[in-house]
């Protein structure tokens, strides 16, 4: 099965090259040749087109990875908090991603 995975982010956000990076890890991992359709809604007319729930986000196959995402219906561009099993964080468990591409 062929997935796509999308990165959603914003030019403030200090952690989404680091969801980059994760991003490929998993891919090269799990499901190598994913393609991967790099976002930037730093605009705040492209952040509400695509829904933008803040940075980084990680969809794949149109789907949030964080198993308890809820749309919060306001999509100006902004950071992001996850909340992991270690707590609040800025990046999504590496666990999402991979269960997400499996």
């Amino acid at each position: 099965m062929t997935h796509r995975a999308e990165l959603l982010w914003f030019r403030d956000c200090p952690n989404h090259e680091e969801a980059r990076r994760l991003l490929h890890e998993v891919i090269d991992a799990i499901a190598p040749g994913t393609p991967i359709e790099d976002i930037d809604a730093t605009h705040p007319d492209v952040a509400d087109q695509v829904r933008f729930p803040g940075s980084p986000t990680i969809r794949v196959d149109g789907r949030d990875v964080d198993p308890q995402f809820a749309d919060p219906g306001d999509y100006t561009p902004r950071c992001r908090i996850y909340w992991t099993a270690q707590g609040m964080r800025g990046l999504p468990e590496r666990s999402w991603i991979e269960q997400a591409l499996k």
